[in-house]
């Protein structure tokens, strides 16, 4: 896949599911939950402020009469509500609306009625780039801070299996540092060489991992070759793995600011995909995501059956 368009054009191949967006009053999210509908990848609950929604829903002239409506006003209450579904098997994967990200994961975290699985939660980016001729994924801009080593590690096997799920058979992973050389001094390089060595061993399998490697290596042969630098990912990568969530929202937003990407990403690690996009976010980017997410269950299914 090389596109928005081409994701969205393979979750429509799957089965539809079921997807409960929590605190829905929102334009862009039913504006969304309506075009999922439309192509046939999910059918949306909107659990909400059943009023606004349906008064959001008018001033926009976006049919719901099909759509279930959970009238839930309180925005606590409305998160808890969503992932409570997808935990009791109501729904396949849960949305943000209308809320901010810390509520609707404080209600995915929660020890009753949560989605944990003992795996460490992780922001996967997924965007499209006019500068780039593949989709790439990115980790970690919203969810680990400072990740340790073996948050790392789950970061690392979190992308993979989202890139897999988007059809890319075997991703390459960048681990991005300052450098291409281990610094004992730089954990960034130290990391990334531990990385490296794990997937060597077959400890993180299904991927090829390079690093430490500078940003322009990982997306320029060139560079790597005035460098002087062989590497099996260098300007061919799949995956950037961040070494904190500065350097990764940092990056995140100079590519949809200054390069002019499409973006949108989930958190991965929980039970199900957990559809995190920003608010300000286009009905796009919450339909891609969703794509996205329809993919992935997608692809946890087809392992569950082997």
């Amino acid at each position: 896949m090389k596109s928005f368009a081409d994701i969205v054009g393979e979750a429509k191949k799957c089965p539809p599911k079921k997807v409960a967006i929590a605190v829905a009053q929102d334009g862009e999210v039913i504006e969304a939950a309506r075009e999922c509908q439309e192509n046939g990848i999910a059918n949306a609950v909107l659990v909400g402020d059943a009023d606004e929604i349906a008064r959001i829903s008018s001033e926009r002239g976006i049919d719901i009469s099909d759509f279930e409506v959970i009238d839930e006003p309180d925005i606590d209450d409305a998160a808890r509500k969503a992932v409570q579904m997808v935990h009791s098997g109501e729904a396949d994967m849960v949305m943000k609306g209308a809320v901010n990200s810390p509520t609707v994961l404080k209600a995915v975290l929660d020890k009753n009625i949560g989605l944990r699985t003992g795996k460490v939660l992780s922001h996967v980016a997924v965007f499209e780039s006019p500068g780039y001729n593949r989709l790439m994924l990115m980790t970690d801009a919203g969810m680990n801070i400072k990740p340790t080593f073996v948050q790392k590690v789950d970061m690392v096997k979190n992308a993979v299996f989202v890139a897999k799920s988007l059809r890319i058979e075997t991703p390459k992973v960048a681990i991005i540092s300052h450098m291409e050389l281990v610094n004992p001094d730089m954990t960034s390089s130290v990391d990334a060489g531990m990385l490296c060595k794990m997937a060597e061993r077959g400890q993180i399998k299904d991927c090829i991992i390079d690093g430490p490697l500078a940003l322009d290596l990982a997306l320029s042969k060139e560079s790597a070759r005035a460098k002087g630098v062989k590497s099996p990912v260098a300007g061919q990568a799949d995956i950037l793995v961040l070494d904190n969530i500065d350097a990764a929202n940092v990056l995140y937003k100079a590519l949809v600011f200054l390069g002019g990407a499409k973006i949108t990403g989930l958190i991965v690690g929980a039970s199900v995909p957990v559809i995190l996009t920003s608010r300000a976010d286009s009905s796009e980017a919450k339909l891609v995501s969703v794509a996205v997410g329809v993919l992935m269950a997608n692809m946890a299914n087809v392992k569950k059956k082997k």
